[in-house]
C-alpha cells in the first residue's frame, strides 16, 4: 500500500490526465487535496511513484502519466460507487416506462441511454436469437426470383434473411412453404430444428430447410450496439488513437468477445492490457 503523500499525488495524477489527456507536471499537483508540499517534494515523490511502476514519463521534459499499475491502484483503493444523481435517475425511470418497438430498437436506445449516463462510449450485445423461441414464421414473395423469410421470437426480436427462388417456384410453394416452416419452427429455438419434417412434396421440403438454413445462419450472429462513439474523438487529440478505437469498435467479433468476457467475470473493470485487445 502507498502511503498516503503517495496515494494523494497519485490520486491527483490520475484525475489531472483523465481531464486532459496530457502529462502531468508537479506543478499542476502542488496545491491538489491531501497533497500540500513543496513542488521539489512533489517531484521526489512522482520519481518513487515511477520507480514503482505506478506512472510513466512519456519524455524527459515531459510530466507523468498513469501505467495500467497506477489505474488499477485508483480504482482498486481510491475509488467508490456513488450514487446516481435524481437527473439520471429520473432519465432511467423514464427510459423503462416508455413504449419501445422491436428488441433491436430498444438495444439501440440502451447504449445510447449509457453513453449519455456515463459520458462514454457503450457496448451493448444483444441476444443470439438461435436460442430464442420462434413465435411466427413467414416467407414473403420480393419478385419471381427472391423471397424474404421472416421470423419473430419470443423475446421480441425479429430477423429475416433473403433467399433465392428456384424456377418455377409459385405463391402456392411459398404459402405451403410458409405453414411448414410454422409447423416445424413455432414454439421450439432455431437451433433445436435441424431438419424440416412431415413434408410429402419435395419441392416444398427444400424450399423450407432453405428457408430455416437463411435464418438460422442471420440469428447465429451476434448484434453489437455501439453509443457515444464522439466520446472517442473527444478524448484524445490523436487522430490515429481515435481512428484505431473506432475500427475496433467496429469489429464485432472482437466486441462481442470482450463483453462475454465481462459478463463471465461479473461487474469489472479491465484497464489497459487486461482486456486484451491493443487499441482499447
Amino acid at each position: 500500500m502507498l502511503d498516503d503523500r503517495k496515494t494523494a499525488i497519485l490520486s491527483a495524477v490520475v484525475h489531472e490526465y483523465i481531464a486532459t489527456a496530457q502529462p502531468v507536471g508537479s506543478s499542476h499537483l502542488v496545491d491538489a487535496p491531501g497533497v500540500g508540499v513543496s513542488s521539489a517534494t512533489v517531484r521526489n515523490e512522482l520519481a518513487h511513484l515511477e520507480q514503482e511502476g505506478f506512472l510513466v514519463q512519456p519524455h524527459t521534459s515531459a510530466g507523468r502519466i498513469p501505467t495500467d499499475k497506477g489505474y488499477r491502484y485508483f480504482v482498486d483503493n481510491l475509488t467508490t460507487p456513488g450514487p446516481l444523481d435524481s437527473a439520471q435517475t429520473a432519465q432511467i425511470g423514464d427510459f423503462f416506462t416508455a413504449a419501445h418497438g422491436r428488441l433491436e430498437e430498444m438495444l439501440h436506445q440502451t447504449s445510447d441511454l449509457l453513453a449519455n449516463l456515463t459520458q462514454s462510449t457503450s457496448l451493448v450485445v444483444g441476444p443470439t436469437t438461435a436460442e430464442v423461441e420462434v413465435r411466427s414464421v413467414q416467407l414473403v414473395p420480393l419478385s419471381s426470383t427472391h423471397a424474404t423469410v421472416v421470423v419473430v421470437f419470443s423475446n421480441g426480436a425479429v430477423e429475416s434473411s433473403t433467399i433465392e427462388l428456384s424456377d418455377g417456384c409459385d405463391d402456392e410453394r411459398l404459402v405451403d412453404a410458409s405453414a411448414v416452416l410454422s409447423h416445424n419452427l413455432v414454439g421450439k429455438k432455431l437451433s433445436e430444428v435441424t431438419t424440416i419434417d412431415g413434408v410429402e412434396n419435395i419441392a416444398v421440403a427444400a424450399l423450407a430447410a432453405m428457408a430455416r438454413d437463411a435464418v438460422f445462419q442471420v440469428s447465429s450472429d451476434d448484434h453489437v450496439y455501439v453509443g457515444g462513439t464522439s466520446s472517442v474523438a473527444a478524448s484524445f487529440d490523436a487522430v490515429e488513437v481515435v481512428r484505431n478505437i473506432l475500427h475496433t469498435l467496429e469489429q464485432q467479433f472482437v466486441v462481442v468477445s470482450l463483453v462475454r468476457d465481462v459478463l463471465d467475470r461479473g461487474m469489472s473493470v479491465a484497464i489497459g492490457g487486461e482486456h486484451g485487445v491493443e487499441p482499447l
